[in-house]
Order: C-alpha cells, then sequence, then structure tokens
C-alpha cells in the first residue's frame, strides 16, 4: 500500500529488542537487515512515484523484500 512503512520495525515491532541485538551480534543478519532497508527505500520511490519503473521490476522488488523479510523473522525466532 502507498505510503505504509515496511521497515522491519514497523513490521516487527514486537521485536524490536530481539532486532537491535541481531543487528548489533550477528554480522550476517546485519547485512541481510540492510539489505531488506534498502529494497524497501526503492521500493517506496516506485510508490510514491519519484522513480517509474515498469511493474514487473516492482514486483520482482516487492518480492525479493518479501523473501528476506521471512528470512529474517526466522533469524529472529529463533532467537
Amino acid at each position: 500500500m502507498i505510503g505504509e512503512k515496511h521497515d522491519l520495525i514497523h513490521e516487527l515491532p514486537e521485536y524490536k529488542n530481539q532486532i537491535h541485538t541481531l543487528k548489533m551480534n550477528n554480522r550476517h543478519f546485519e547485512k541481510m537487515f540492510d539489505k531488506y532497508h534498502d529494497l524497501d527505500h526503492q521500493i517506496r520511490r516506485i510508490e510514491e512515484g519519484i522513480e517509474t519503473p515498469e511493474d514487473r521490476y516492482s514486483d520482482e522488488l516487492k518480492k525479493e523484500r518479501l523473501q528476506l523479510k521471512d528470512e529474517l523473522f526466522n533469524m529472529i525466532k529463533s532467537m
């Protein structure tokens, strides 16, 4: 949805402490978190009309963001 925040803290507020701990102590998590954040930023720019790529490209970004979110969530849950 346009204007909706999808950064990990807004998506999973109940895991804020675990996310912080993992970012500080797990380099792999930190890299994945940063990639998720970058993808989310790109998608927000598209949704706001700042960038106008083809729909297929936007859909691929959203799929990649969702996959990363699932991976990050699994890492958080396994803490």
